[in-house]
């Protein structure tokens, strides 16, 4: 539950990182479901995470087990943009929760 946690506190860091470009400037954009056949064709990248973020913009995590990333928003219009990408993903193991590790 804390590996998730973990990953939901940096997705919303990212999304507050970001937040202030308007979506066009965010990056590549397109359609959300083109993005994940991208994603898990070329990088073999899954969901791992998600979120939303301002109330309305839906925040996704993919990873792969190579170790590369990716995060998409969604726009309620249906407007998705990669805001972040890179490599070196590891998902932390499960704790009891109340501990810290």
């Amino acid at each position: 539950m804390k590996y998730v946690l973990t990953a939901l506190a940096i997705i919303l860091g990212m999304v507050v990182l970001f937040w202030i470009a308007p979506a066009h400037a965010m990056g590549m954009c397109g359609k959300r479901a083109d993005f994940i056949k991208a994603l898990n064709d070329k990088y073999q990248e899954t969901g791992k995470a998600l979120a939303i973020a301002g109330q309305v913009n839906l925040v996704e995590v993919f990873a792969s087990k190579a170790g590369t990333w990716t995060i998409l928003v969604t726009t309620p219009e249906g407007k998705t943009c990669i805001i972040a990408a890179g490599n070196s993903w590891e998902d932390l193991p499960p704790t009891k929760e109340g501990k810290d590790t």
